[in-house]
């Protein structure tokens, strides 16, 4: 419990500095009086632009730890996240659509059209596990393949029109780059009900952790558990997919810190790789936003650079310990 605590104050701490900065660089001091002051010099940089983007950061990446705690739970593979199972990239290609077919379309469009692409890529994924039990090895191996299908498509997309997916990229990237307030309120909700009841699953998600004779014989319906806890973890990624664009491995980064600190009890697992997940993702739109200014890079590519080694040394250390196995 304490290094929950610890890991709060860590996370508002440095979401606190990220605030400052930018292509205009904002001292502590300064951003206290823009808090407190509406008179202060930075007061409409900050309340406009700095302090949304960053509580959208810390929101989506709360968000998208706690989809990849479900997903890895239920998948039992440490190597489960959204992006990987192929929710993203379903959430990516129906924005792409929109964006490309659809250009003069009402921004509002965009999220919804991202939910529902994620929603048909989870529709698709039980489809065709079911026919294998919706065994573990069946949902990780099918969502690899979903996310392959929507990648292509995706792909096909951009090359056959070029011009018009240049708007696409930076969404596809996964960037805060003129996130406000809208984008806040438009996620605040999704969040207020399903981090609850993500964490209200903990005590199940402990018995999922046990092999499917062990869980179903302490009384859980494990096929009806999994479908639950996709449905939750599906609406969790696809919420801050919409937001935010596609933005990728923190599904997979936050749950493996958050089990190296916690253990793997998700009554401490949950809220700890919510955190992390909300840290890593503050931590990389500030760095994209100061590394270069007034250029920014776009949040996704500093989680990718940071997640794909870690996902390759994750993957070498499964086949090693199978290997000795």
């Amino acid at each position: 419990m304490k290094k929950l605590w610890i890991l709060l104050a860590l996370m508002l701490g440095v979401s606190f500095m990220a605030i400052g900065v930018g292509s205009t660089y904002i001292t502590p001091s300064e951003l206290l009086a823009a808090l407190t002051d509406r008179d202060a010099s930075s007061w409409f940089i900050v309340h406009h632009y700095r302090l949304p983007r960053g509580l959208l950061a810390m929101m989506a990446g709360a968000g998208l730890a706690v989809a990849g705690v479900l997903l890895q739970g239920m998948i039992r593979n440490p190597l489960a996240s959204p992006d990987v199972v192929g929710v993203s990239k379903g959430a990516g290609f129906a924005a792409v659509l929109v964006i490309v077919l659809l250009p003069s379309s009402p921004v509002a469009l965009l999220p919804v059209a991202a939910f529902v692409g994620a929603g048909l890529a989870a529709l698709l994924l039980v489809q065709l596990s079911m026919k294998g039990g919706m065994r573990p090895n069946m949902l990780a191996l099918t969502g690899l393949a979903v996310g392959a299908i929507f990648q292509a498509a995706t792909d096909y997309i951009l090359v056959k029109y070029p011009l018009e997916a240049s708007d696409t990229l930076t969404w596809l990237a996964g960037s805060l780059w003129g996130k406000g307030w809208d984008e806040v309120y438009g996620l605040l909700p999704w969040l207020l009900v399903l981090l609850p009841l993500a964490y209200m699953l903990q005590r199940k998600l402990d018995i999922m952790s046990l092999d499917e004779e062990s869980s179903a014989g302490l009384g859980l319906s494990v096929k009806r558990m999994r479908t639950g806890l996709l449905a939750v973890s599906v609406a969790l990624a696809a919420s801050c997919v919409a937001a935010i664009g596609s933005i990728g491995f923190i599904g997979l980064l936050a749950p493996h810190l958050a089990r190296r600190l916690f253990g793997n009890r998700h009554r401490y697992l949950l809220p700890g790789a919510a955190m992390i997940g909300a840290l890593i993702l503050v931590l990389a739109d500030a760095l994209g936003r100061g590394l270069k200014p007034p250029l920014e890079i776009p949040a996704g590519i500093v989680t990718a650079i940071i997640g794909a080694p870690y996902f390759l040394y994750l993957l070498l250390r499964e086949r090693k310990s199978k290997g000795n196995g």
